[in-house]
């Protein structure tokens, strides 16, 4: 009985509660759209770096939704190309992945991560000749700083030499842009 009572109460309050000037939703009253509840003077979270953590978490299909965000947010550039590109690799999409990041590198010639990410692509994809080609350039572009790009180099070859190579660590790791690196396992393949 007192059930019955209590949900037309607890309704009722919170109607009077809604209508009460809180600071809660907002409206202009010559605005034909509905309140907002956005601060239009806070600060939105980058999506790059939303993605990165998605990434480094495993949630590969949330970080190509966060770095599609930031490329609306920021435009196209090589930061977000080259995340896409790793996303997608990362989801096993080679193809996209392999096509979005030659754009990458179309678009800054000098970006290390993305040569390295597309050699990784190349890898997956059993083009070894040119994914060497491709490490040998990141290697130099990076001025041999990277420990990733040169562990890949060296796996690729030693995988462009005898195919059938399949070392314990035979990792190829994505590299981005500042601190952290991102590790696909390649699938030895089975001669």
């Amino acid at each position: 009985m007192h059930r019955h009572i209590l949900i037309p109460v607890v309704v009722a309050a919170t109607a009077l509660a809604a209508c009460d000037n809180t600071g809660g939703l907002r409206q202009n009253d010559t605005s034909p759209f509905a309140p907002t509840g956005a601060d239009g003077q806070a600060e939105y979270v980058d999506g790059l770096i939303v993605g990165h953590r998605l990434m480094a978490s495993g949630e590969y299909e949330l970080a190509l939704k966060a770095y599609l965000r930031a490329a609306a947010e920021q435009g196209v550039n090589v930061d977000v190309l080259s995340a896409i590109g790793s996303a997608n690799l990362q989801l096993g999409r080679l193809n996209q992945a392999e096509q979005i990041l030659r754009r990458a590198t179309e678009v800054d010639e000098t970006f290390p991560p993305a040569w390295n990410n597309l050699g990784v692509v190349l890898m997956e994809k059993g083009q070894y000749g040119e994914a060497s080609r491709v490490f040998q350039l990141a290697f130099a572009l990076d001025s041999g700083q990277s420990a990733e790009i040169r562990d890949n180099l060296r796996l690729a070859l030693a995988k462009l030499g005898d195919p059938a190579y399949s070392a314990p660590e035979n990792e190829f790791r994505l590299v981005r842009r500042g601190p952290g690196f991102f590790k696909i396992l390649s699938t030895p393949e089975t001669p």
